[in-house]
């Protein structure tokens, strides 16, 4: 079954049986050997082409016509992965094939896929660019169903609050759900009350679309359970405790774990693994009105747990706790949250090196291995117990704001833990969803992060 697309566009990939051009991506050493096709050697040689990162010179055929493209992967041994991700917007329309390349053909094209994509839907589409056949002895489905679920977590981030708020968020999730005849239950507003998700509700009264929590179940019952968690708020005003308006300009990427956990999801179901999944993504805005839970209240968790208010900018725990408890209720194999928590991540690791969090050794070794293996960084940070103390609230069990600011990523994973039960293998990711600057890969703008690594690790132990 083709990917799901939450906003369709037409595939970067052109059909094995395409009258395509080739591209002859060669490193200096390459360049120095010579050992590629004698007549664009010769025409780089004239034309001075040095194989730099990126360079692109194309090449005329002896009637005056275009007869390929020369490709520069700059040194042989320092190659971007990603290097290829150029070609798409660097060569002119039409279909390409790679001809010869030092770094694989299948990384070359998921390179391409990636890096093809664009976000328009707010402003005139960009002509038709060029499309790549994939390499015959690559695996087309792996290619497209990663480039189709890159492409989804970047379009429900780039797209704005007024189009992605708990409503669209749940409407999307219905329709991947549907596509891949998954089952689903929402729970919605008062209702998150009597059906005991006290803190999600808490964070979503104040805002115009209520909040909810949805859930989807997918897979054959008896199969390893694999539960998927993502935080989905949909616009971030800090509530009483307001951002700055500096720093709401992003926040509609804070549904930025929700839009991973769906890529993700889609992936699995695509690839038909063996797992019982389910998804569950506490979708809400965190607003402000007479409504809105305020500094200083005590709140009581669907586990029991009583968490004082210390800030109602640090909400995303909240919605993340109820909904971890509630996860852990069906007693998963695996556990995996995604979510756009904390700036003191981004402080210390940046923007493109998601931390993530775990006390399973053997999950963290197949995480940090499939982070090198499909070159996916992330960065295992610890669950440093003398630190749980800081999260311990003077008139509750829990602060969801320790004081002091040392720390944060680490004591926002270890609230979180408080939630989840000892049995469950489980890791947290603290993502930012978001690129601030142009790569060869992808635009500015809206990121998946992590998916890649996740889906290796699942797929290795769970195959179809």
């Amino acid at each position: 079954m083709p990917p799901y697309q939450f906003i369709e566009r037409p595939s970067p990939f052109a059909p094995m049986s395409s009258d395509s051009l080739p591209v002859w991506a060669i490193s200096r050493a390459d360049l120095e050997r010579g050992q590629f096709d004698k007549t664009a050697l010769a025409w780089a040689t004239s034309a001075g082409f040095n194989a730099a990162e990126g360079s692109l010179l194309l090449a005329p055929s002896r009637h005056g016509k275009l007869a390929g493209a020369l490709f520069g992967l700059g040194d042989e041994t320092e190659c971007n992965p990603f290097i290829g991700g150029k070609l798409a917007r660097a060569l002119p329309a039409g279909d390409w094939h790679i001809e010869t390349s030092s770094i694989p053909g299948a990384p070359m094209a998921m390179a391409f896929g990636m890096g093809s994509y664009r976000y328009e839907n707010y402003k005139k589409p960009a002509p038709a660019g060029p499309r790549l056949v994939i390499p015959a002895d690559a695996d087309a489905d792996a290619i497209t169903r990663t480039v189709a679920a890159v492409s989804l977590a970047r379009d429900l981030v780039n797209t704005p609050a007024n189009d992605m708020g708990p409503d669209a968020l749940e409407a999307v999730f219905l329709a991947l759900a549907k596509h891949y005849k998954a089952k689903t239950k929402v729970v919605t507003g008062d209702a998150l009350l009597s059906d005991n998700f006290p803190m999600i509700h808490a964070v979503g009264r104040a805002a115009e679309q209520a909040p909810r929590l949805l859930e989807m179940r997918w897979g054959k019952k008896g199969a390893p359970k694999l539960t998927l968690v993502g935080k989905g708020v949909c616009f971030d005003t800090g509530g009483l405790d307001i951002k700055p308006a500096s720093s709401m300009l992003l926040m509609k990427k804070d549904m930025g774990g929700a839009a991973n956990v769906l890529a993700l999801a889609m992936m699995i179901m695509d690839a038909g693994l063996t797992v019982d999944l389910r998804v569950l993504v506490p979708a809400v805005e965190n607003s402000i009105s007479a409504s809105a839970f305020r500094p200083g209240d005590v709140l009581t968790s669907r586990k029991g747990l009583t968490v004082q208010i210390d800030n109602t900018d640090a909400e995303g725990r909240l919605v993340l706790a109820d909904a971890l408890s509630y996860a852990c209720e069906d007693k998963p194999d695996l556990m995996i949250d995604m979510a756009t928590l904390t700036g003191a991540a981004r402080v210390a690791l940046g923007p493109d090196l998601p931390p993530f969090y775990t006390d399973d050794e053997t999950l963290a070794d197949d995480l940090s291995a499939a982070s090198h293996a499909v070159a996916d960084p992330i960065w295992r940070m610890p669950l440093y117990k003398p630190y749980e103390t800081d999260v311990k609230a003077r008139i509750a069990d829990l602060t969801n704001a320790p004081s002091g600011g040392f720390a944060g990523s680490i004591t926002a994973a270890l609230f979180l833990k408080s939630f989840v039960e000892p049995h469950v293998s489980w890791a947290h990711f603290d993502i930012f969803a978001w690129s601030p600057k142009e790569r060869p890969h992808g635009p500015i703008g809206g990121e998946a992060q992590a998916i890649r690594a996740l889906f290796d690790v699942v797929s290795q132990r769970y195959p179809a």
